[in-house]
């Protein structure tokens, strides 16, 4: 069991390197335009992708029940944010800031224009997480967390398959390809560290992560560089616009992460399997992939926002 000494509080470091990431990506884009939602839409992809780990993590091991207090706070998180990100969205095309919008420019904005009606959609799925996670939590007896993981993913999806790939042939389909597989790395990734405690529990559910992370990797490489590439028309802008410069760190981080992950599948993976490593020293290898996951994250995040 973990003592009082567990590591864990430092996933609070997630959002801090997450935003790190946002103003890394804010310093290479330089003189490219950076849409000023792109902080709140990183840390709503970090609550996203973990409802997604969360939902997710009964699936690993139909011994772990659903962890519905968990899910309904970063399913309510993840809601508000999306407001948040849907104010500041409207705000800017009406040409001020979010606090200054009347009533009628929101609604007009929501109305009239594609980002705000994608907006709506959005809101509903994360709404709807958010309720059936606090019913679950009421009612776990009455509730799935497949539904949750259906909901979660497509509405992780929304914005993606609608994006700059979406005029490409097979774009929308890379791109939520993309989105999904990165979420599900991350996600259960810090799903798992939330919530396993002991050396039995490590044992045997971090060889079956292993196992998802391999062709979630693969899927990440390949759609992002195909995304990439379609999207930069060359390897040239990668160094000379801020957009390339982003995807480049992106990239050296994801080769990073891994590198780190073969090595872990070396060493960390068959030592946890056999029992011969403590929780907390499998707890803290947890949480430094997820930490630079989430430097990624914020990139990436940035990045879609970034002309």
């Amino acid at each position: 069991m973990t003592g009082s000494k567990s590591p864990k509080w430092l996933l609070l470091l997630v959002i801090p390197l997450a935003l790190d990431g946002a103003a890394l990506a804010w310093i290479l884009a330089a003189g490219d335009p950076v849409q000023v939602e792109a902080p709140v839409r990183v840390v709503a992809d970090c609550a996203g992708a973990t409802v997604l780990g969360l939902a997710a993590l009964p699936r690993l091991s139909d011994r772990l029940a659903p962890r519905w207090r968990l899910l309904t706070v970063f399913a309510a998180l993840w809601a508000a944010l999306e407001f948040g990100m849907l104010a500041l969205e409207a705000g800017e095309v009406q040409g001020i800031p979010a606090g200054q919008l009347s009533a009628a420019q929101f609604g007009d904005y929501l109305a009239h224009v594609s980002g705000g009606q994608i907006g709506i959609a959005l809101l509903v799925g994360t709404g709807v997480v958010a309720i059936y996670s606090a019913f679950g939590f009421r009612n776990p007896d009455r509730v799935t967390p497949d539904l949750v993981l259906v909901f979660a993913a497509v509405t992780l999806t929304l914005r993606p398959i609608t994006g700059h790939m979406s005029q490409q042939p097979l774009g929308s389909v890379l791109a939520a390809l993309h989105a999904l597989a990165a979420a599900v790395w991350f996600g259960v990734l810090l799903a798992l560290a939330l919530t396993v405690r002991t050396r039995g529990e490590w044992a045997v559910l971090l060889p079956r992560y292993s196992n998802w992370a391999l062709p979630l990797v693969i899927t990440v490489m390949v759609t992002g560089v195909i995304d990439g590439l379609v999207r930069i028309g060359g390897v040239t802008p990668l160094a000379t616009t801020g957009y390339g410069r982003i995807l480049l760190a992106k990239t050296v981080l994801v080769c990073a992460l891994v590198a780190l992950g073969w090595w872990w599948r070396r060493t960390w993976v068959p030592r946890a399997a056999g029992h011969r490593m403590a929780a907390d020293d499998s707890l803290r290898r947890a949480i430094v992939e997820v930490l630079v996951m989430a430097l990624v994250f914020g990139l990436a995040g940035t990045l879609a926002v970034t002309a």
